[in-house]
């Protein structure tokens, strides 16, 4: 009898074992198919920004100024362009819901950012409408499309793979924060650059997810509540004219747990990363 036990404790913890390893292998594959739609789409919608061509030589029309030197530096301030270039009329072509691009250099933020009716449709589905485990990084449901709110919120999921916007977790630490204090915010109407001030973990239920249509003195005393639940520390220069963006995913040290990062939006000279006729 003992030894009957033992075969089918076997078998059953044998059993357990394939279904186990199954089961990794699956969710492994799946996140390899995700990570190749982005990575596709990155390669079909994206590349690195123009810079308007420098300045050449100076041609010799006066006297006693040898062609071939260079030009004098002009006085006009310096502009700034996003660091990357997004065919959104090809991309919106295939998802009108999308709505910008978030890209953070030198780490794995590099994905479309959509707009639905809802707060489940890209839980699972890819920026295609396709079924898929990552999702889609979206803005919540009651911001108003685009990023005219005072406040927009990013909801991206925590992978085990460390995609999406699992990383987020790492702006926690001061070194990495220092190592990457700006992401960007691309969208076909204007860039703008996210300077990150603040990074904690907070529940889902906080008033951390309030939002703010425009400005008034509530939004100011968000802001300041924000900074000072900061694990690291920032030098960014907070107003509440100015519009925020809060990126959210999920934490795992209490129930409901979630990390978010705060960023300022701040205009650069750029739509789509390419520069305005009037600075090109």
């Amino acid at each position: 009898m003992g030894k009957w036990i033992r075969r089918i404790l076997i078998v059953v913890l044998l059993g357990v074992f394939v279904f186990s390893t199954w089961k990794l292998l699956s969710i492994r594959q799946r996140y390899k198919t995700s990570q190749a739609v982005y990575n596709d789409a990155v390669a079909q919608f994206t590349k690195p920004a123009a810079r308007p061509a420098e300045a050449g030589t100076a041609a010799a029309d006066t006297p006693g100024e040898p062609a071939g030197e260079p030009a004098e530096e002009s006085a006009a301030p310096e502009t700034e362009y996003a660091p990357i270039e997004v065919n959104f009329e090809f991309l919106t072509e295939i998802n009108g819901d999308v709505i910008g691009w978030i890209y953070c250099e030198d780490t794995v933020i590099n994905y479309p950012v959509v707009h639905a009716p809802d707060n489940e449709h890209y839980l699972e589905r890819d920026y295609r409408h396709n079924p898929d485990p990552c999702g889609t990084i979206f803005t919540d449901m009651s911001n108003t499309r685009g990023f005219n709110d005072s406040n927009v919120i990013l909801y991206g999921h925590h992978m085990q793979d460390m995609t999406m916007f699992a990383t987020l977790k790492y702006w926690l630490e001061q070194d990495y924060y220092d190592a990457h204090p700006v992401m960007w915010l691309l969208t076909p109407e204007q860039d703008y650059r996210i300077e990150l001030f603040s990074g904690y973990v907070t529940s889902a239920t906080s008033d951390t997810y309030t939002i703010f249509y425009g400005p008034r003195p509530e939004f100011d005393d968000y802001l300041q509540t924000a900074l000072s639940q900061s694990e690291f520390r920032a030098d960014v220069e907070l107003d509440g004219e100015s519009h925020y963006v809060v990126l959210s995913t999920c934490a795992y040290s209490f129930e409901l747990a979630r990390t978010v990062l705060h960023g300022k939006l701040v205009p650069v000279n750029s739509a789509g990363g390419v520069p305005f006729p009037e600075t090109a």
